[in-house]
């Protein structure tokens, strides 16, 4: 761990969310995208590789849109033919570029106790999500695939609370957090089917230094870890060896998105939940920290 690369992350927005998750850069329009989960709310913050850092006393900060698209507002992709997929409370959505239309597709679950938490795509353009209990029951999360035909499959079951997910390069491996594990998970995986397989531990982060949560993954097959109480984001080479540790002023960092032109911005998002006012007054906001390594591009919903 002392020969990890130390650094830190820079603010690039005010406290826009209350927990802020699932930043995805949307390459099309050049603006990243994020959600405040238990708000409801998709929220636009714009072309974020050109915002310098913030100054709360350099006046009022550039504006985010926010748009309203349920109850529960877990993740979004972007959609091959245009707009977004979602994934909501219990289910997944469809919507238009301006997030203005919110076509939602038949419900996945029914039980008012879970909800839709992360997710992500994968080559072939399956997007996935799973769930966690609100009250972090163990193994009551299951993850789901929602097929290019609108279809839903179970992937796995038993899981605490579902998070990050990345593809490697090739599409025969999935990286995978369920976050009350502590561990980053690495499967196998049948390109035609979907199928995991083959479950074996790729890091595993020790209990003081936070829980695994976000995930992103670079060209060079270097996984990038959001920690919640950790204060940090980490990134594990495709050994699993930790090479660089990235500190960010916010104890629950939920996930991280690589995005920008060339894909060498990495977007932070934290969270205030269950905050006191006052405490942590930089949670909530986006950061961003420069990378010497790209981004590994996102794979967008296919249906």
């Amino acid at each position: 761990m002392s020969a990890a690369v130390r650094s830190a992350a820079v603010r690039i927005t005010d406290v826009l969310a209350t927990h802020g998750e699932g930043p995805v850069w949307d390459a099309r329009s050049g603006r990243l995208l994020l959600v405040d989960m238990l708000d409801g709310t998709v929220v636009d913050v714009g072309a974020a590789d050109e915002l310098p850092a913030f100054d709360p006393s350099a006046g009022e900060p550039p504006s985010s849109a926010r748009h309203r698209v349920g109850t529960v507002a877990a993740a979004l992709r972007p959609r091959a033919r245009g707009g977004f997929v979602l994934a909501l409370e219990n289910g997944f959505a469809l919507a238009d570029d301006t997030l203005g239309t919110i076509e939602a597709l038949p419900p996945v679950f029914t039980d008012p106790s879970i909800r839709m938490n992360d997710g992500g795509c994968d080559p072939q353009g399956r997007f996935y999500c799973g769930t966690m209990a609100y009250d972090a029951t163990p193994g009551a999360g299951t993850l789901y695939r929602l097929n290019t035909d609108l279809s839903v499959d179970v992937v796995l079951e038993g899981v605490t609370i579902s998070n990050g997910l990345q593809w490697s390069a090739d599409g025969r491996r999935v990286f995978y957090n369920d976050t009350a594990t502590g561990r980053v998970d690495v499967f196998d995986v049948d390109g035609d089917t979907g199928a995991f397989s083959n479950r074996h531990p790729f890091a595993t982060i020790e209990p003081d230094a936070g829980a695994p949560d976000g995930m992103a993954i670079d060209d060079e097959g270097g996984i990038w870890i959001a920690l919640w109480e950790g204060g940090a984001v980490r990134r594990y080479d495709s050994a699993g060896r930790l090479t660089d540790v990235v500190s960010v002023p916010a104890s629950r960092v939920t996930a991280c998105a690589f995005g920008g032109p060339d894909l060498r911005s990495l977007f932070i998002t934290t969270s205030r939940v269950d905050l006191a006012p006052g405490e942590q007054p930089q949670a909530g906001s986006v950061f961003r920290h420069d990378v010497a390594v790209p981004g590994a591009a996102p794979h967008p919903f296919a249906g």
